[in-house]
């Protein structure tokens, strides 16, 4: 299969020659390098330079510059590439330079694997200078675009066991799936993090992932997890922290407005892609053989919204909601005051809106399963 044109790309053209950095964040191998020489092939007519920052030579060619060096490295480029640019000090400095010499005259992209070192260290120097963009591992409506629906239903199962990195989507062995899944996770998942961030013990950060992994779906308590790690919990809380801003998981907060049989503390901890889950825990088992189907199922379809919502420009907050009773909602977006709840499931099933929720004014509630993703996942 060949490379699948990333959703993104048309947007961030739209935002060339503005004035502005484009800053492309996203996990490593979500793809981010494939994008911006997809890129670089609508500008043939136009000089390139491409720095590759993993490349401690080519790092260092930044490194505490001023503008006349800075200058001199650019030359008669009217594009600079920089890759994995978290891995240049002070990036966000000297990024500023750049834009402000330059204005519209030069664009400049930056691409980073985590949050961690690239939007903190931008985030006061570009202010007002840059324009952000999420990439993800393939969503099914990029690969639907591609491949069509009917292709798309046919490989759901696929898509839920081994994820959708793009290598892994591409590769139709079932054997070299979950060799790719290995590599990824052992080599490039929190590489940054324990790069940048001086985390001392390694195999509890990779402990913590594999206890996250059993427990999607669920509500996780940092104290139960750190009594389980053997750390404490402000630790677990700064690890979680961590996966987060590396686009490993995100969270899920619940939904409360002071109601007082609505659970309000404890959150759900997703991954942004199954097959990372899947890997983590060794578990690549087909329908039949598993456990764990509709948290899966969850898991993937909150992930895909999330994708949905990043490439429309869908704003929303995003929780759950839960009762000590037991009504729950599986995903609750407020968007512009306005309650949209989904119940999430596998199968068919006939709605029940629980009565407690019918009690917020501006609210909706939907079930989403295989046959209603169209209009909400693409």
């Amino acid at each position: 299969m060949q490379n699948i044109k990333r959703l993104q790309e048309d947007l961030i053209l739209k935002d060339f020659f503005k004035g502005k950095v484009i800053v492309i964040v996203g996990a490593r191998q979500v793809g981010k390098t494939t994008l911006l020489h997809q890129i670089s092939q609508q500008f043939r007519g136009k000089k390139i330079l491409k720095i590759n920052a993993d490349n401690p030579t080519e790092a260092d060619l930044l490194r505490k510059k001023d503008f006349v060096e800075l200058n001199q490295i650019v030359g008669d480029n009217e594009i600079v590439l920089i890759d994995e640019a978290q891995r240049v000090p002070d990036v966000g400095i000297t990024i500023k330079l750049l834009v402000d010499n330059y204005k519209n005259t030069k664009q400049i992209i930056v691409t980073g694997s985590s949050t961690i070192n690239l939007l903190q260290s931008t985030s006061e120097p570009l202010t007002g200078r840059k324009y952000t963009y999420h990439l993800y591992p393939i969503s099914i409506e990029e690969f639907i675009k591609q491949s069509g629906q009917l292709e798309a239903t046919k490989q759901i199962e696929t898509f839920l066991r081994f994820g959708m990195y793009p290598e892994i989507v591409k590769t139709p062995a079932i054997a070299e799936k979950v060799r790719l899944l290995r590599e990824i996770t052992s080599s490039y998942l929190f590489r940054d993090i324990l790069e940048f961030q001086e985390v001392k013990n390694p195999q509890v950060l990779n402990d913590l992932l594999k206890a996250l992994a059993l427990q999607i779906g669920s509500e996780v308590s940092y104290t139960e997890l750190s009594n389980l790690l053997n750390i404490d919990s402000k630790t677990v809380e700064r690890y979680i922290d961590l996966l987060e801003k590396s686009f490993v998981v995100f969270r899920l907060s619940p939904f409360s407005q002071n109601r007082r049989r609505e659970i309000s503390k404890n959150k759900k901890i997703l991954f942004y892609d199954v097959g990372i889950r899947n890997a983590l825990i060794d578990n690549f088992n087909t329908f039949d053989k598993r456990q764990d189907l509709g948290h899966l199922w969850e898991n993937f379809v909150i992930s895909e919204r999330v994708k949905y919502r990043e490439y429309h420009r869908v704003y929303a907050s995003q929780y759950f909601w839960r009762t000590y009773d037991g009504s729950e909602v599986d995903l609750v977006e407020n968007r512009e005051g306005k309650l949209f709840g989904y119940k999430i499931k596998y199968t068919s099933e006939k709605l029940k809106v629980p009565q407690k929720w019918q009690e917020y004014k501006n609210s909706s509630l939907e079930i989403i399963n295989k046959n209603s993703l169209p209009g909400f996942a693409f």
